[in-house]
Protein backbone atom coordinates (compact mmCIF):
# COMPACT_ATOMS: atom_id res chain seq x y z
CA UNK A 1 0.00 0.00 0.00
CA UNK A 2 1.22 3.55 -1.38
CA UNK A 3 2.29 6.28 1.39
CA UNK A 4 -1.52 8.11 -0.15
CA UNK A 5 -3.09 5.37 -0.38
CA UNK A 6 -2.61 4.66 3.53
CA UNK A 7 -3.34 8.73 4.24
CA UNK A 8 -6.58 8.24 2.26
CA UNK A 9 -7.53 5.37 4.03
CA UNK A 10 -7.17 6.70 7.81
CA UNK A 11 -8.95 10.30 6.49
CA UNK A 12 -11.57 7.90 5.20
CA UNK A 13 -11.82 5.95 8.69
CA UNK A 14 -12.15 9.60 10.78
CA UNK A 15 -14.52 10.98 8.70
CA UNK A 16 -16.50 8.18 9.62
CA UNK A 17 -15.83 7.47 12.91
CA UNK A 18 -17.02 11.58 13.42
CA UNK A 19 -19.85 10.50 11.74
CA UNK A 20 -20.94 7.50 13.53
CA UNK A 21 -23.89 7.81 15.94
CA UNK A 22 -22.63 8.81 19.44
CA UNK A 23 -22.85 6.40 21.75
CA UNK A 24 -24.78 7.90 25.11
CA UNK A 25 -22.43 8.30 28.03
CA UNK A 26 -23.74 8.34 31.30
CA UNK A 27 -27.48 8.43 30.82
CA UNK A 28 -26.82 11.09 28.15
CA UNK A 29 -28.46 11.27 24.64
CA UNK A 30 -25.90 12.43 22.19
CA UNK A 31 -28.40 13.29 18.97
CA UNK A 32 -26.83 14.42 15.70
CA UNK A 33 -28.02 17.85 14.10
CA UNK A 34 -27.52 17.97 10.58
CA UNK A 35 -28.08 21.46 8.62
CA UNK A 36 -27.53 22.85 5.03
CA UNK A 37 -26.45 26.49 6.49
CA UNK A 38 -23.13 27.92 8.25
CA UNK A 39 -24.42 28.70 12.33
CA UNK A 40 -24.40 31.96 11.14
CA UNK A 41 -27.85 31.95 9.13
CA UNK A 42 -31.13 33.14 10.06
CA UNK A 43 -32.40 29.67 10.72
CA UNK A 44 -29.53 27.90 12.17
CA UNK A 45 -29.59 30.52 15.01
CA UNK A 46 -33.26 29.67 15.45
CA UNK A 47 -31.86 26.34 15.83
CA UNK A 48 -29.05 26.88 18.38
CA UNK A 49 -31.71 28.28 20.60
CA UNK A 50 -33.91 25.42 20.76
CA UNK A 51 -30.69 22.98 21.31
CA UNK A 52 -30.23 25.11 24.36
CA UNK A 53 -33.76 24.72 25.25
CA UNK A 54 -33.43 21.57 24.96
CA UNK A 55 -30.61 20.65 26.70
CA UNK A 56 -31.79 22.63 29.55
CA UNK A 57 -35.30 21.54 29.54
CA UNK A 58 -33.81 17.50 30.22
CA UNK A 59 -31.05 18.61 32.75
CA UNK A 60 -28.61 18.35 30.16
CA UNK A 61 -29.68 14.34 29.58
CA UNK A 62 -29.70 14.86 26.06
CA UNK A 63 -26.84 17.02 24.52
CA UNK A 64 -27.07 17.92 20.42
CA UNK A 65 -23.85 18.01 18.38
CA UNK A 66 -24.35 19.89 15.47
CA UNK A 67 -22.71 19.71 11.86
CA UNK A 68 -23.22 22.45 9.86
CA UNK A 69 -22.65 23.38 6.40
CA UNK A 70 -23.97 20.61 4.42
CA UNK A 71 -21.40 18.05 6.59
CA UNK A 72 -23.98 15.41 6.78
CA UNK A 73 -27.02 16.36 4.59
CA UNK A 74 -28.24 18.06 1.59
CA UNK A 75 -30.88 20.33 0.38
CA UNK A 76 -32.81 18.04 -2.07
CA UNK A 77 -32.73 14.56 -0.59
CA UNK A 78 -32.73 15.73 2.74
CA UNK A 79 -35.57 13.41 3.89
CA UNK A 80 -34.38 10.45 2.60
CA UNK A 81 -31.16 10.83 4.51
CA UNK A 82 -32.56 11.48 7.86
CA UNK A 83 -34.53 8.18 7.24
CA UNK A 84 -31.57 6.06 6.44
CA UNK A 85 -29.58 7.83 9.92
CA UNK A 86 -27.55 9.68 8.02
CA UNK A 87 -27.93 12.32 11.16
CA UNK A 88 -30.56 12.01 14.17
CA UNK A 89 -32.39 15.29 13.54
CA UNK A 90 -31.86 17.58 10.44
CA UNK A 91 -33.27 20.24 8.63
CA UNK A 92 -35.43 18.95 5.53
CA UNK A 93 -36.62 20.41 2.95
CA UNK A 94 -39.54 17.87 1.52
CA UNK A 95 -40.46 20.64 -1.24
CA UNK A 96 -37.19 21.14 -2.45
CA UNK A 97 -37.16 16.48 -2.72
CA UNK A 98 -36.15 15.34 -6.29
CA UNK A 99 -38.65 12.92 -6.46
CA UNK A 100 -41.76 12.24 -4.18
CA UNK A 101 -43.49 14.87 -1.89
CA UNK A 102 -46.26 15.50 -4.17
CA UNK A 103 -48.68 16.81 -2.01
CA UNK A 104 -45.70 18.47 0.19
CA UNK A 105 -44.40 20.44 -3.13
CA UNK A 106 -47.96 21.10 -4.19
CA UNK A 107 -49.62 22.21 -0.92
CA UNK A 108 -47.14 24.94 -0.14
CA UNK A 109 -49.09 26.95 -3.23
CA UNK A 110 -52.33 26.81 -1.36
CA UNK A 111 -51.77 29.77 1.02
CA UNK A 112 -52.96 32.76 -1.03
CA UNK A 113 -52.95 35.73 0.96
CA UNK A 114 -51.74 34.84 3.88
CA UNK A 115 -49.19 36.99 5.36
CA UNK A 116 -47.51 35.95 8.68
CA UNK A 117 -45.07 33.01 9.40
CA UNK A 118 -48.03 32.35 12.11
CA UNK A 119 -50.46 31.61 9.78
CA UNK A 120 -48.57 30.14 7.32
CA UNK A 121 -48.14 27.37 10.44
CA UNK A 122 -51.67 27.31 11.65
CA UNK A 123 -53.04 26.56 8.00
CA UNK A 124 -50.19 23.51 7.26
CA UNK A 125 -51.50 22.35 10.70
CA UNK A 126 -55.15 22.17 9.76
CA UNK A 127 -54.10 20.54 6.57
CA UNK A 128 -52.21 17.84 8.22
CA UNK A 129 -54.84 16.78 10.86
CA UNK A 130 -57.31 16.66 7.52
CA UNK A 131 -55.05 15.01 5.31
CA UNK A 132 -53.57 11.82 6.34
CA UNK A 133 -51.51 11.86 3.56
CA UNK A 134 -49.47 14.55 5.24
CA UNK A 135 -48.10 12.07 7.70
CA UNK A 136 -48.01 9.22 5.09
CA UNK A 137 -45.33 11.38 2.81
CA UNK A 138 -43.27 12.11 5.96
CA UNK A 139 -43.49 8.36 6.87
CA UNK A 140 -40.15 7.17 8.39
CA UNK A 141 -39.31 10.82 10.49
CA UNK A 142 -40.88 12.28 13.05
CA UNK A 143 -41.45 15.81 12.32
CA UNK A 144 -40.47 18.27 14.74
CA UNK A 145 -41.04 21.31 13.88
CA UNK A 146 -43.24 22.84 10.82
CA UNK A 147 -41.49 26.63 8.97
CA UNK A 148 -43.09 29.16 7.08
CA UNK A 149 -41.05 32.27 5.61
CA UNK A 150 -41.16 35.78 4.41
CA UNK A 151 -42.98 36.19 1.33
CA UNK A 152 -41.25 37.04 -1.54
CA UNK A 153 -41.09 40.19 -3.39
CA UNK A 154 -40.06 41.57 -6.77
CA UNK A 155 -36.28 42.72 -7.13
CA UNK A 156 -35.04 44.54 -10.49
CA UNK A 157 -32.18 45.75 -11.92
CA UNK A 158 -33.52 48.86 -13.50
CA UNK A 159 -37.36 49.23 -14.07
CA UNK A 160 -39.32 49.14 -11.13
CA UNK A 161 -42.65 47.19 -10.92
CA UNK A 162 -45.79 49.13 -9.78
CA UNK A 163 -48.41 46.64 -11.22
CA UNK A 164 -49.03 43.54 -13.06
CA UNK A 165 -48.41 45.75 -15.86
CA UNK A 166 -44.98 46.54 -15.37
CA UNK A 167 -44.07 42.78 -14.88
CA UNK A 168 -44.16 41.89 -18.82
CA UNK A 169 -41.44 41.38 -20.83
CA UNK A 170 -39.21 41.22 -17.45
CA UNK A 171 -37.23 38.13 -17.36
CA UNK A 172 -37.08 37.26 -13.64
CA UNK A 173 -35.46 34.66 -11.92
CA UNK A 174 -37.77 32.83 -9.52
CA UNK A 175 -38.76 29.15 -7.71
CA UNK A 176 -39.78 26.74 -10.07
CA UNK A 177 -43.44 26.42 -8.76
CA UNK A 178 -44.20 29.78 -9.46
CA UNK A 179 -43.39 29.63 -13.24
CA UNK A 180 -46.95 28.77 -14.88
CA UNK A 181 -48.65 31.88 -12.99
CA UNK A 182 -45.34 34.21 -13.73
CA UNK A 183 -45.72 33.04 -17.21
CA UNK A 184 -49.44 33.91 -17.51
CA UNK A 185 -48.27 37.79 -16.74
CA UNK A 186 -46.12 37.42 -19.25
CA UNK A 187 -42.27 36.91 -17.59
CA UNK A 188 -39.91 35.49 -19.20
CA UNK A 189 -39.26 33.12 -15.94
CA UNK A 190 -35.44 31.76 -15.88
CA UNK A 191 -34.39 29.04 -13.11
CA UNK A 192 -30.96 28.80 -11.78
CA UNK A 193 -29.16 28.84 -8.24
CA UNK A 194 -29.89 31.79 -5.70
CA UNK A 195 -25.87 31.88 -5.81
CA UNK A 196 -25.46 32.94 -9.55
CA UNK A 197 -28.26 35.38 -9.51
CA UNK A 198 -26.10 38.53 -8.18
CA UNK A 199 -23.77 37.91 -11.22
CA UNK A 200 -26.37 37.62 -13.88
CA UNK A 201 -28.28 40.54 -12.69
CA UNK A 202 -24.71 42.70 -12.54
CA UNK A 203 -24.44 41.58 -15.88
CA UNK A 204 -27.96 42.16 -17.14
CA UNK A 205 -28.70 38.35 -17.88
CA UNK A 206 -31.78 38.59 -16.05
CA UNK A 207 -33.97 41.62 -14.92
CA UNK A 208 -33.99 40.80 -11.38
CA UNK A 209 -35.29 38.09 -9.05
CA UNK A 210 -38.68 37.03 -6.99
CA UNK A 211 -37.19 36.70 -3.48
CA UNK A 212 -37.93 38.10 0.38
CA UNK A 213 -35.98 41.42 1.19
CA UNK A 214 -33.79 39.46 3.63
CA UNK A 215 -31.77 38.67 0.06
CA UNK A 216 -31.30 42.28 -0.16
CA UNK A 217 -28.80 41.74 2.86
CA UNK A 218 -27.89 37.94 2.66
CA UNK A 219 -26.98 38.14 -1.23
CA UNK A 220 -26.07 41.55 -1.38
CA UNK A 221 -28.74 42.73 -3.98
CA UNK A 222 -28.82 46.59 -3.35
CA UNK A 223 -25.85 46.33 -5.22
CA UNK A 224 -26.94 44.99 -8.40
CA UNK A 225 -30.98 46.03 -8.09
CA UNK A 226 -31.97 49.95 -7.43
CA UNK A 227 -36.02 48.24 -7.20
CA UNK A 228 -37.67 46.33 -4.58
CA UNK A 229 -41.24 46.09 -5.07
CA UNK A 230 -43.85 45.63 -2.98
CA UNK A 231 -45.88 42.66 -4.61
CA UNK A 232 -46.35 40.05 -1.94
CA UNK A 233 -46.13 36.54 -3.58
CA UNK A 234 -47.69 34.25 -1.11
CA UNK A 235 -46.05 30.83 0.06
CA UNK A 236 -46.92 27.75 2.45
CA UNK A 237 -45.72 26.39 5.59
CA UNK A 238 -43.82 22.67 5.33
CA UNK A 239 -42.21 20.40 7.67
CA UNK A 240 -38.69 21.55 8.67
CA UNK A 241 -36.98 20.47 10.84
CA UNK A 242 -37.19 16.47 12.02
CA UNK A 243 -35.63 13.35 13.93
CA UNK A 244 -35.49 9.71 12.10
CA UNK A 245 -38.14 7.50 13.10
CA UNK A 246 -35.97 5.25 15.01
CA UNK A 247 -33.67 7.41 16.39
CA UNK A 248 -37.97 8.54 17.78
CA UNK A 249 -38.06 5.40 19.30
CA UNK A 250 -35.20 4.70 21.04
CA UNK A 251 -35.90 7.61 23.43
CA UNK A 252 -37.42 7.26 26.63
CA UNK A 253 -40.79 8.53 26.89
CA UNK A 254 -39.84 11.40 28.40
CA UNK A 255 -37.37 12.92 26.67
CA UNK A 256 -40.21 12.55 23.34
CA UNK A 257 -42.09 14.29 25.68
CA UNK A 258 -39.49 17.10 26.04
CA UNK A 259 -38.79 17.25 22.56
CA UNK A 260 -43.01 17.22 21.67
CA UNK A 261 -42.89 19.69 24.16
CA UNK A 262 -40.38 22.14 22.56
CA UNK A 263 -41.71 22.32 18.94
CA UNK A 264 -43.64 25.85 19.25
CA UNK A 265 -39.99 26.93 21.09
CA UNK A 266 -38.65 25.83 17.71
CA UNK A 267 -41.35 27.24 15.27
CA UNK A 268 -41.13 30.79 17.83
CA UNK A 269 -37.73 30.74 17.36
CA UNK A 270 -38.06 30.40 13.37
CA UNK A 271 -40.36 32.95 13.19
CA UNK A 272 -38.32 35.41 15.06
CA UNK A 273 -35.29 35.15 13.20
CA UNK A 274 -36.79 34.66 9.85
CA UNK A 275 -38.72 37.81 10.77
CA UNK A 276 -35.85 40.05 12.13
CA UNK A 277 -33.72 38.76 8.87
CA UNK A 278 -36.45 40.40 6.85
CA UNK A 279 -36.45 43.48 9.16
CA UNK A 280 -32.52 44.19 8.17
CA UNK A 281 -32.86 43.39 4.86
CA UNK A 282 -35.66 46.05 4.01
CA UNK A 283 -33.43 48.39 6.16
CA UNK A 284 -30.32 47.89 4.27
CA UNK A 285 -32.36 48.70 1.28
CA UNK A 286 -33.55 51.93 2.38
CA UNK A 287 -30.27 53.09 3.68
CA UNK A 288 -28.37 51.70 0.47
CA UNK A 289 -30.84 53.99 -1.60
CA UNK A 290 -33.09 51.27 -2.99
CA UNK A 291 -36.76 52.18 -4.29
CA UNK A 292 -39.28 50.71 -1.79
CA UNK A 293 -42.21 50.56 -4.66
CA UNK A 294 -45.73 49.81 -3.66
CA UNK A 295 -48.27 47.94 -5.51
CA UNK A 296 -51.69 49.44 -5.49
CA UNK A 297 -53.97 47.18 -3.00
CA UNK A 298 -56.63 46.11 -6.73
CA UNK A 299 -52.99 45.04 -8.36
CA UNK A 300 -52.15 42.48 -5.45
CA UNK A 301 -55.59 41.30 -5.45
CA UNK A 302 -55.09 40.49 -9.19
CA UNK A 303 -51.73 38.54 -8.87
CA UNK A 304 -53.52 36.70 -6.05
CA UNK A 305 -56.46 35.90 -8.16
CA UNK A 306 -53.76 34.72 -10.69
CA UNK A 307 -51.79 32.94 -8.04
CA UNK A 308 -55.22 30.94 -6.69
CA UNK A 309 -56.36 29.99 -9.98
CA UNK A 310 -53.16 28.64 -10.53
CA UNK A 311 -53.22 26.47 -7.27
CA UNK A 312 -56.30 25.43 -7.87
CA UNK A 313 -55.27 23.75 -11.37
CA UNK A 314 -52.04 22.25 -9.95
CA UNK A 315 -53.81 20.51 -7.08
CA UNK A 316 -56.46 18.82 -9.78
CA UNK A 317 -53.42 17.72 -11.40
CA UNK A 318 -52.65 15.59 -7.85
CA UNK A 319 -55.66 13.11 -8.86
CA UNK A 320 -53.73 11.36 -11.51
CA UNK A 321 -51.20 9.89 -8.21
CA UNK A 322 -54.72 9.39 -6.80
CA UNK A 323 -54.05 12.04 -4.25
CA UNK A 324 -57.41 14.45 -2.67
CA UNK A 325 -55.30 17.97 -4.38
CA UNK A 326 -58.26 19.85 -4.89
CA UNK A 327 -59.90 18.50 -1.46
CA UNK A 328 -56.83 19.63 0.03
CA UNK A 329 -56.83 23.09 -1.50
CA UNK A 330 -60.99 23.74 -0.73
CA UNK A 331 -59.89 22.69 2.90
CA UNK A 332 -56.74 25.52 2.91
CA UNK A 333 -59.23 28.39 1.00
CA UNK A 334 -62.06 27.53 3.69
CA UNK A 335 -59.74 27.87 6.80
CA UNK A 336 -57.79 31.32 5.65
CA UNK A 337 -61.53 32.68 4.78
CA UNK A 338 -62.15 32.71 8.14
CA UNK A 339 -59.68 35.35 8.72
CA UNK A 340 -56.53 35.77 10.23
CA UNK A 341 -54.70 35.01 12.45
CA UNK A 342 -55.62 31.56 12.61
CA UNK A 343 -57.02 30.26 15.20
CA UNK A 344 -59.32 27.24 14.47
CA UNK A 345 -59.79 24.60 11.78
Amino acid sequence: MTGWKLIGMVAALMLLAACAPAKPAGGVEVLRYASPYSPNHPFSRADIAWMKHVEKATGGRIKIQPFWGGALISSDQSVIELRHGVADIALITPIYMRSGMHVMKTQAGFYGGVRTIEDQVAVYRCLEQAFPIFGQEMAGVHVLAVQGGNLPNVLTRDKPVRGLADLRGLRLRAPGELTPVLQSLGVDVVTMPMGEVYSAISKGVVDGVVAPADAVKSLHFNEVAQHLSLLQVSRGAYPARAISEARWRALSPDLRRVLTEATPVWEAALAREIGKAEAEGMAMARSEGMSIVPVDPAEQARFDAAYDAEALRNAQRLAEYGLPGEAIYRKARAVIAQGTPVKAC
